[in-house]
C-alpha cells in the first residue's frame, strides 16, 4: 500500500507539471524578486492564484488570511509567505466530509457528467478499483444517450471483470436501472454503480430522468446507500466550476470525480471546487491507465503541486 501511494504521488507531481509550471513558477519569481511585502506583492500573488484557477473567492479568502498572518507574525521577507500560502490554500480545501461510505455497506453509485468529461472511463476505473477490494460490481449502462456509451462501458466492464446490465440506444435509463438493481440483489452485488446521461444544456429533462432514477432506487432498493458522483474534465477550468454548481442544484451531490488533470495548467481548479461548492473532490484521475484514477486528498494534491513533502511519502528518489 505504502508503495502504490509512493508511485501514485510521483505520477501526481508528474501530472501536475503544467499546473505547477503555471502557478508555482510565477510564486518562486516573487517570492524572489521582492524584497518587501507590499501591495503590489499581494496584488501578484492574487493574479497568478485568479490565473491558475483557484477561482476569485478562493483566492481573495487565501489572500486575505495570509495578510492577518503576516500583520500578526510581524513578517518582513517575502520568501517567509511561501509556507504560509501553502498551508492558506489547504485550509481552503477544508471540506465537511469525505467519507466513501459506499465502501462499506451496500450501495449504488450514481455517476453524472456531460459528454466529453472521461464519465463512462471513470466508471469503468472504479468498478475496476472496487472489485479489486473483493467487491462483488455491476454496472448499469444507463447513458442510452450516447450511442458509443454502452458499447464503450462494455469495454470497460469486460476488462474490470464485472458484470454489466444494458439496453438499447434511446431505451428509458430508469428502465435500465429498474434492470440492474433487480440484477444487484438477484447477485447479491456490494456495489451497482450506474452511467448516466447529464444533458445541462436541458436541465429540465436531466432533472426528471434523474427524478425518475431516484425514485426507483427508492422504492426498489431501499436498504441501499446512494451516492451521486459528478465527473468534471478538468482541462476545463472555472467551466468545470460552472458544472458542478448547476448539477448540484438538481442532484443531491456527495462527489467529484476530477478527470484530464495530467493535460492542463488549470489544475487549480480543485482548489475552487471544494473551497466554493464544499463538495468534496473524491477521486482524480492524471493518466490513462485503471490506476490513475486515485482517492482524493487535498494536503498530498497541494504537496504535489508544490512539489513538498516528499520525504514524508517517503518518495525520495
Amino acid at each position: 500500500m505504502a508503495e502504490e501511494k509512493k508511485g501514485f504521488f510521483k505520477r501526481l507531481v508528474s501530472g501536475l507539471t503544467k499546473t505547477r509550471d503555471n502557478i508555482v513558477a510565477g510564486f518562486d519569481s516573487i517570492f524572489s524578486g521582492y524584497s518587501s511585502i507590499d501591495e503590489d506583492f499581494y496584488e501578484e500573488l492574487e493574479e497568478i492564484l485568479i490565473m491558475g484557477d483557484i477561482g476569485i473567492n478562493a483566492t481573495s479568502a487565501i489572500i486575505e488570511k495570509l495578510k492577518e498572518q503576516v500583520s500578526e507574525q510581524h513578517i518582513k521577507n517575502p520568501a517567509e509567505c511561501k509556507q504560509l500560502l501553502i498551508d492558506g490554500i489547504k485550509d481552503q480545501m477544508r471540506v465537511d466530509s469525505t467519507e466513501y461510505a459506499f465502501e462499506n455497506q451496500k450501495s449504488v453509485i450514481l455517476v453524472i457528467g456531460v459528454n466529453g468529461v472521461g464519465k463512462t472511463t471513470s466508471v469503468g476505473k472504479l468498478a475496476g478499483k472496487l472489485k479489486d477490494q473483493g467487491k462483488k460490481v455491476i454496472l448499469a449502462a444507463a447513458d442510452t444517450f450516447r450511442a458509443a456509451a454502452g458499447e464503450q462501458l462494455a469495454q470497460w466492464a469486460n476488462r474490470a471483470g464485472v458484470d454489466l446490465i444494458g439496453g438499447q440506444a434511446g431505451a428509458d435509463p430508469a428502465s435500465i436501472v429498474y434492470d440492474a438493481v433487480a440484477a444487484a440483489k438477484a447477485r447479491n452485488a456490494d456495489v451497482l454503480i450506474c452511467d448516466t446521461a447529464g444533458r445541462l444544456h436541458n436541465k429540465k429533462n436531466l432533472m426528471e430522468e434523474l427524478r425518475k432514477i431516484y425514485r426507483i432506487l427508492e422504492r426498489e432498493y431501499p436498504e441501499a446507500y446512494l451516492e451521486t458522483l459528478v465527473v468534471l474534465d478538468g482541462t476545463t477550468g472555472q467551466n468545470a466550476l460552472a458544472q458542478a454548481k448547476q448539477f448540484a442544484e438538481v442532484a443531491n451531490v456527495n462527489g467529484i470525480i476530477l478527470t484530464k488533470l495530467d493535460g492542463t495548467a488549470k489544475g487549480g481548479i480543485a482548489v475552487a471546487i471544494q473551497s466554493e461548492l464544499d463538495i468534496p473532490v473524491k477521486y482524480i484521475g492524471v493518466g490513462e491507465q485503471i490506476d490513475d484514477l486515485q482517492k482524493f486528498d487535498a494536503d498530498v494534491f497541494v504537496n504535489a503541486l508544490f512539489d513538498v513533502d516528499e520525504k514524508d511519502l517517503g518518495t525520495e528518489e
